[in-house]
This record gives C-alpha cells, sequence and structure tokens, in this order.
C-alpha cells in the first residue's frame, strides 16, 4: 500500500527537481523526534499554469466538486491552474492549513484518494519548506506545490506527469480553507504539582524548569493547554511544536522552537514510547508535558547521547490525520 504523499512527491520532485539541496529524511527511532527547520517565506515552485492544467474542468465546490480532464489532454510536466482564488491571507511553504483534496487519475478521471475519507472532508496539511526534510514519505510537498502563494478560500488544479513506465498521468484538485494556529489553542489547565514547571514566551515557546527530587521512575503526562479538537489515535499522523530536556542537568536536546518554531510532522508510531503516550488520547489544541525514565526513552542504547536518560518533553498538539488518510 503506497502512501499518497510518497507516490506525489516523487511526482513533483522528479519533475521539478524540488528537493535539490535539501538533506535526507531524520529517522525519529535514531533521534527524538524528526529535525525540522524554519518555515521558507517564498514560494517552492511557483509553477505557471499550461495548455495540461488549463484543460481540466472542476464543477461544483467543496466536497461536491468533480474533476474531469478530457480525452486526449496531454499531461507532460507539473502545471498549475486557479480556478478559483480566495480573500483571505496568503499562503507561503511552512504554514499550517486545513483543505480539501481530490486526486484524479488524468487518463480514467477515477478519483484515486480524497480528503473525504476524512472528518467533514478536510485534512490538516502542514505545507513542507524548502528547509525542511521533505524527502520523509509523510510530509506533504505536493500540497504546498499546489497551495502555496495564494490567498486562502482558493482552489487549483495541479497536473502530475507519471513518475514512471506504466503509471497514469494524475490530476491534484486543492482547496484552501484557513489557516491553522500553530501554538496549542487550548483552555489553560491548572499545573499538577510535582511535575515540572512551564513558562511561555511571547511566541508561545516553552522555557521548562525541573523540580526537586528523584527523576520519573514511570512515564507520567500533564495537560497545559486542553484542547477541543480531533483525537489522536495511534498510528496517527501528528503535526506538533516541542521543546525535550534532559532530567539529569535540565539542558534542551531537541526542539521544534529552536529551529525557527516550524512545527514538525510524524506518525506517533515513529517515536519513542514516553513521546507516543503522550500524544494518544490526547486532543487538538493541548499542550502537554511528559516525563519518562530512560526504558520508554532511549534505554541503555549504546553511544546514543540520551542513554540512560530521563526526558521532559512539551508538546503543543496542532494537528491529526488518520493513517488512512495518508495512504491509497
Amino acid at each position: 500500500m503506497r502512501k499518497l504523499p510518497l507516490l506525489l512527491l516523487s511526482t513533483v520532485a522528479a519533475a521539478t527537481l524540488l528537493l535539490a539541496g535539501c538533506s535526507g529524511s531524520a529517522e525519529p527511532e535514531s533521534s527524538a523526534t524528526p529535525e525540522e527547520t524554519a518555515g521558507a517565506t517564498s514560494c517552492l515552485a511557483d509553477l505557471a499554469s499550461g495548455a495540461g492544467s488549463d484543460a481540466v474542468t472542476v464543477e461544483g465546490t467543496d466536497g461536491d466538486a468533480k474533476v474531469t480532464v478530457p480525452a486526449g489532454t496531454e499531461i507532460t510536466e507539473p502545471e498549475r491552474s486557479v480556478i478559483t482564488e480566495g480573500d483571505g491571507d496568503e499562503v507561503l511553504p511552512g504554514d499550517l492549513v486545513s483543505l480539501r483534496y481530490q486526486l484524479v487519475d488524468a487518463t480514467t478521471n477515477e478519483v484515486l484518494s480524497s480528503s473525504e475519507r476524512g472528518p467533514d472532508g478536510i485534512l490538516s496539511a502542514l505545507l513542507a519548506s524548502q528547509q525542511q526534510q521533505i524527502s520523509d514519505p509523510t510530509q506533504s510537498t505536493v500540497f504546498t506545490v499546489a497551495a502555496e502563494c495564494l490567498p486562502v478560500g482558493s482552489s487549483v488544479v495541479l497536473t502530475l506527469p507519471a513518475s514512471q513506465e506504466g503509471l497514469n498521468p494524475s490530476v491534484l484538485y486543492v482547496q484552501t480553507i484557513e489557516k491553522l494556529p500553530t501554538i496549542a489553542s487550548g483552555t489553560d489547565v491548572e499545573p499538577e504539582a510535582g511535575m515540572p514547571t512551564v513558562e511561555l514566551d511571547a511566541d508561545g515557546a516553552p522555557t521548562i524548569t525541573l523540580p526537586d527530587g528523584d527523576a520519573p521512575a514511570e512515564t507520567k503526562v500533564a495537560v497545559l493547554k486542553q484542547g477541543d479538537g480531533a483525537t489522536v489515535a495511534e498510528g496517527d499522523l501528528v503535526t506538533v511544536q516541542y521543546r525535550g530536556i534532559k532530567w539529569s542537568d535540565g539542558e534542551e536536546f531537541d526542539s521544534s522552537w529552536s529551529r525557527g518554531a516550524a512545527p514538525a510532522q510524524f506518525p506517533t508510531t515513529g517515536v519513542v514510547t514516553g513521546f507516543k503516550k503522550a500524544l494518544e488520547g490526547q486532543k487538538v489544541g493541548s499542550q502537554v508535558i511528559v516525563t519518562m525514565p530512560p526504558s520508554e526513552a532511549y534505554g541503555a542504547s549504546e553511544g546514543n547521547e540520551l542513554q540512560n536518560e530521563s526526558l521532559v518533553f512539551v508538546v503543543d498538539i496542532l494537528a491529526t490525520t488518520p493513517p488512512e488518510q495518508v495512504q491509497q
């Protein structure tokens, strides 16, 4: 079963060289979480329209949109045509947005994949920036190419030539709905006694202060802000901001905030057990703090910088996507 973004990423990357100068994907099992860097401030591809994309018709709006590629349409390179232009803020790489999409086989007009499988037919997408490690197959690079540098509320079609012999070309229809917060938006919760304390700066970045006492003997999770969004389930693709410190000396070892406040995105099954426990069962919009012993972090992994370390993470949960929605 191929993951949708990987299929689309390989198509766009091969044709437009979007990955030039980008580093390889991080491995969550060998570092605390995937490494991300600051969001971009300009377009990645800024694709022009062409005969192929202009030939595509879209009837209807929202979840009822019907995308049709006329017979004989030649799709030989990526092109983007704007169907409707919205009136919201401009969408840039690095933004977190909600959107609807359809991926259509350009030869048969069969809908290959659709956000209609998600809640209310809406997908939350982190628009990858050129500085992000966008070779990770869970990154939504193709949505960036479709939605970038247009106002929120716009709808577009993006032509995707066949990535290899024997495959049909395809067309991606994307409609952006709104920009989403990049920090936890939930209601403050009274701090739990005995847990590390957290102070937020003006941008929402946390400073973590450890309490007196012994390192944690078991993983403990406390909610700092209570969100009211979708609940994170096992295996979901989550979008988060996070900061991690070592219990032994309070030093930071990993943080999305330190790389310019660009959110990170990864499956809950791709991180250490203690971090996984902090995510699953929580609601989008929440901020949580988790303390974990080495046994649910990196244990006695020889040579790992976090060998035998107890860890603390503060995590803002920004979006969650069921695994079936990023596969086809």
